[in-house]
């Protein structure tokens, strides 16, 4: 079906400020900026949603998704968790607020692709600490039938 008379889908990024594009002089540059742009040059009938906010979390992104939900969306990127990691949230946390996330797009949006994008942290929080919360992503992931990017 060309794209002129295709439906057009919603693309929703879900994240932090890497998602937001903090510290960008122009926030277009974000990476959800830059794929909505490559869409658009393809003329593609995705329409793309950045609903990226710096210094979220794992559990305020919970707490937020309902009102992003108040849109339909076909594909949902799931890019939180490293504000978590830079606060020692413990990973099974982390992991469950993934979960609970998806199975709220899931809710809403049962047809939706779902995405988790996986996060790392600084050797310095530890080994033990640095392997569960690595672990967490690919965990989420797979607990909801979603596909998993590699950080």
């Amino acid at each position: 079906m060309p794209a002129a008379i295709a439906t057009e889908q919603t693309i929703i990024f879900f994240g932090d400020s890497i998602t937001a594009g903090y510290g960008l002089e122009n926030p277009d540059e974000a990476f959800p900026g830059l794929i909505g742009a490559r869409i658009e040059a393809a003329d593609l009938p995705y329409k793309v949603v950045n609903a990226g906010l710096s210094g979220e979390t794992s559990a305020g992104g919970l707490r937020r998704v309902d009102w992003i939900l108040r849109q339909p969306c076909d594909v949902f990127v799931l890019g939180l968790g490293g504000n978590d990691g830079l606060r020692g949230i413990e990973p099974a946390e982390i992991e469950r607020n993934l979960i609970a996330i998806l199975a709220k797009v899931r809710a809403k949006n049962p047809d939706a692709a779902l995405v988790v994008a996986g996060m790392q942290i600084f050797p310095s929080m530890g080994e033990d600490y640095r392997s569960a919360y690595q672990a967490a992503f690919p965990a989420a992931g797979a607990a909801a039938g979603a596909a998993v990017i590699p950080f």
